[in-house]
């Protein structure tokens, strides 16, 4: 038998370690435990939305032929398949339609990462919502904390931080979530460690989803391989061959870390921001502000003659498509986002399919939009969209606070339309809203009961 050592006490996993064993759930308060609940809606929902995606029926097959012991739900489905399968598809298909939550300073989507893992956990094991609320809070602390200290260069390289730092704190959250002492947690955060992945350059392919369901299938199976017994390196984050040594600069997290559990918690303190456009949130500003042009100036798409948006430095660094082909690679795409807002008058989950993307008129005027990122500091983020008009004159809109960012969020009312809109969508109902309600309330219920709630499709399933 081998005998699982303790990581030493000073490095950087022992401190999330030690953090994560000892939060108390006590601490939550009635806005922090709500915050999860909208994350849970508004996560499921929209892999609900992604139920007829290809993506998601890829991701679907490879699942129901790996699946041996079924343990927890697949959210689009009336089966259930192994742990690890449900957080790998579930993750997939919470995060295809990018129109899943987001947190300014991890540069990424914490809730994919975390929710499809935490919820097979808790309803595989039957553990209480409030003890998975608190699973929530250190995951999001994790990740956000490490972000702060090294996430602008690690993106800005094309890592995809939502998966590569997002693993890391989602395996403080399954390891929260299952009690681990601080010595398990600590090897759970070095396992996770070694098998931190993604990049950016998948962005507008069926991989960047499949980034989001391995992080949590790594997660998962980080926090029950330490359960089990296996160590990891006790410096997996800060040591010479490290974390930060190789996916960045050899930054310290030790400041960052030293504030680990203050109030206000990073979920209330930075937030979540829910999303109100399918698509990458570095177009969202612009989308605000050529919506609002639209509407303040009464602009039809035959008086646009060309549309230029400039941004602070880094701001439209995940937009990769400037011409995109397919409705994926269009959610990555500033020229796309604004030839569909000027054309529509909205962004919604139909802008993106491949024949939304290939219409004549939008082609056309995507060719006369331009960007440009200014030098300077790449906070505060901001946007103007100017519009030149065939008249010769140009409208502007400068935007700075987002519609569904912390400082703007989405109400309580926003969230349930996202909700309908994302279930009529996948074909999906919610009968007396009895799943939205109960996540809202997830404290104080369980994990296995929510998910006996899951929405069932209005019409036949998907095989």
């Amino acid at each position: 038998m081998t005998i699982q050592s303790a990581p030493a006490c000073d490095t950087a996993s022992m401190q999330i370690a030690r953090f994560s064993a000892a939060f108390d759930s006590a601490q939550l308060s009635t806005a922090a435990q709500r915050s999860v609940g909208r994350a849970i809606i508004d996560t499921v929902g929209i892999a609900l939305a992604a139920a007829g995606d290809p993506t998601s029926a890829t991701a679907w097959r490879y699942v129901r032929a790996e699946a041996a012991a079924p343990a927890a739900r697949a959210w689009t489905h009336p089966e259930s398949a192994s742990l690890a399968g449900a957080a790998f598809y579930n993750g997939v298909a919470a995060h295809v339609l990018d129109f899943d939550d987001v947190s300014s300073p991890l540069r990424g989507h914490p809730s994919v990462v975390m929710l499809p893992a935490l919820l097979a956990l808790g309803q595989a094991r039957d553990l209480p919502g409030r003890r998975l609320v608190a699973a929530y809070a250190v995951g999001l602390e994790v990740m956000v904390k490490i972000a702060r200290a090294m996430v602008s260069d690690h993106y800005a390289r094309g890592w995809h931080a939502t998966t590569t730092i997002g693993v890391l704190g989602a395996a403080a959250a399954c390891s929260h979530l299952l009690g681990l002492s601080a010595g398990q947690t600590a090897h759970a955060i070095g396992l996770a460690f070694a098998q931190s992945s993604g990049s950016r350059a998948s962005f507008g392919t069926m991989a960047k989803s499949f980034q989001t369901g391995h992080c949590n299938a790594s997660a998962l199976r980080a926090a029950l391989l330490a359960e089990a017994g296996m160590d990891a390196a006790p410096d997996a984050l800060d040591g010479p061959q490290g974390f930060t040594a190789l996916y960045g600069n050899g930054e310290s997290l030790a400041g960052e870390l030293a504030t680990l559990g203050r109030e206000p918690l990073e979920l209330l303190a930075s937030g979540l921001e829910i999303k109100k456009y399918p698509m990458c949130y570095a177009a969202h500003r612009a989308i605000d502000g050529m919506l609002d042009l639209r509407r303040e100036h009464a602009l039809q798409p035959g008086q646009i003659e060309a549309i230029h948006v400039e941004s602070n430095y880094r701001a439209m660094v995940p937009l990769i498509h400037p011409r995109p082909q397919t409705g994926l690679e269009a959610k990555f795409s500033m020229p796309y986002a604004m030839a569909a807002a000027a054309l529509d008058g909205q962004v919604r989950l139909a802008s993106f399919t491949d024949a939304a993307v290939q219409r004549p008129a939008v082609r056309a005027l995507m060719e006369h939009v331009t960007t440009h990122e200014a030098q300077g500091p790449a906070a505060p983020r901001w946007n103007i969209v100017r519009v030149a008009l065939r008249d010769g004159t140009t409208v502007q809109k400068e935007v700075r606070v987002l519609r569904g960012s912390h400082q703007s969020p989405l109400s309580d009312t926003e969230l349930a339309d996202k909700w309908a809109d994302c279930l009529d969508f996948g074909g999906y109902r919610d009968p007396q809203n009895q799943f939205f309600d109960s996540a809202m309330e997830i404290a104080s219920g369980s994990t296995a009961a929510l998910m006996a709630l899951l929405p069932r499709r209005a019409a036949g399933g998907i095989d």
